[in-house]
């Protein structure tokens, strides 16, 4: 599939599972066409699928998982917006912002994509997040990410912002959403 625009990372992967979803896939897959995520690891996650998950995660921060060449920052940026993910969404998933998964196909049957506004890397968040919010089982596996040789990042100020900004949204949201729902049954008793 080639795409003549430029709209993002989300709508790319967006255009991307519609295409595998017209064409009936079962399983779709989301990895970096750059080397980053090794092709001989999809088994694992496919295995995991096959086990049950919904969704599973590539990931590079769980037991067995590691990052290979990335400079210092990239890595601190990584795991300080994973962290901060994981807190601020209330939610155990170590890699929530990697970009190695396989999804069920009933999974993005599921969740309204055109409804999903986030552009950068907030995009792999945000799907998780829907995916976890839906209900439905997420997982992870090991894998080793290799910094790419050729090509540039196009992480950038803008793209943290962005991530920043709606995690916290999403995370106040849920939330406050909780916290009316918990008033809600003790005044109700």
């Amino acid at each position: 599939m080639h795409r003549t625009e430029k709209n993002g990372l989300g709508a790319a992967y967006i255009a991307g599972f519609r295409w595998g979803l017209d064409r009936g896939y079962t399983v779709l897959v989301e990895m970096d066409a750059d080397g980053s995520h090794a092709p001989e690891q999809l088994p694992l996650l496919l295995d995991r699928v096959d086990a049950g998950a919904d969704l599973v995660l590539g990931s590079r921060y769980v037991p067995g998982g590691t990052v290979v060449n990335w400079p210092w920052h990239r890595e601190v940026l990584s795991r300080g917006g994973n962290i901060y993910s994981r807190l601020a969404l209330g939610v155990k998933v170590q890699d929530i912002t990697g970009g190695y998964r396989a999804y069920r196909r009933h999974v993005l049957e599921a969740l309204d994509l055109d409804a999903i506004a986030s552009h950068g890397y907030c995009f792999q968040v945000d799907l998780a997040w829907r995916t976890l919010q839906a209900g439905f089982t997420v997982g992870e596996v090991p894998i080793t990410f290799t910094e790419r040789e050729i090509g540039e990042s196009k992480m950038s100020g803008n793209i943290v912002q962005e991530a920043l900004l709606k995690v916290t949204l999403w995370g106040l949201e849920s939330r406050w959403s909780k916290g009316r729902a918990l008033l809600a049954r003790s005044i109700g008793r």
